[in-house]
């Protein structure tokens, strides 16, 4: 299970940004929590009074839970194109979200009805590729999409595709996730 560490590490970052503050003590936090020394991938959520506000984050794991975070936690306030950078004054108004991944699993299906048998909602986060199309849903979107077909069409156009792809059985993983999501204001600092 995943420590609180995870939302005061993506916050303290914040802060730490803002203040233009030295950088945060990375090997006294990594002897205090081991986990954040794992090979992990991540994602981080901003939102704004409920609004996403910013969601950038890594499938596969290829550096350390910290590094994962602390970059993540930048991409989403200052790079997810989809928002402009965020500014100190909106911090107040935010929850953060961290969610850790597991190891992306391969499914082997033969049909798209098999594959709908393999998809537990509302737990999987799924990777569809194929060819130059990728994208990926976190289990967080069941909340939006609760039908299968549903996650499963709206997978294909974000990864720049269509529905008709599952014809051509493309590539699917399966992942869970281990989130903790808090207001702003109520996160512990390191």
């Amino acid at each position: 299970m995943l420590d609180d560490v995870v939302l005061s590490l993506a916050k303290t970052t914040l802060l730490h940004h803002f203040s233009k503050k030295e950088d945060l003590d990375k090997d006294g936090l990594l002897k205090q929590y081991p986990q954040l020394a794992q090979k992990r991938a991540s994602f981080v959520t901003l939102y704004k009074n409920g609004n996403l506000r910013g969601c950038i984050g890594s499938i596969i794991a290829h550096r350390t839970l910290y590094d994962d975070i602390v970059s993540n936690t930048l991409m989403s306030a200052f790079r997810d194109s989809r928002f402009s950078p965020l500014q100190e004054d909106e911090l107040s108004e935010l929850s953060l979200e961290v969610s850790v991944l597991s190891v992306p699993e391969e499914l082997e299906y033969s049909s798209y009805e098999e594959l709908l048998k393999m998809i537990t909602p509302h737990k999987d986060g799924l990777i569809l590729e194929h060819d130059h199309y990728h994208g990926t849903f976190l289990p967080q979107v069941w909340q939006q999409l609760p039908k299968t077909e549903d996650f499963l069409e709206h997978l294909s156009f974000k990864a720049g595709a269509n529905p008709s792809i599952y014809t051509q059985n493309p590539k699917i993983l399966k992942y869970r996730v281990d989130a903790k999501e808090a207001r702003f204001d109520e996160i512990s600092l390191l």
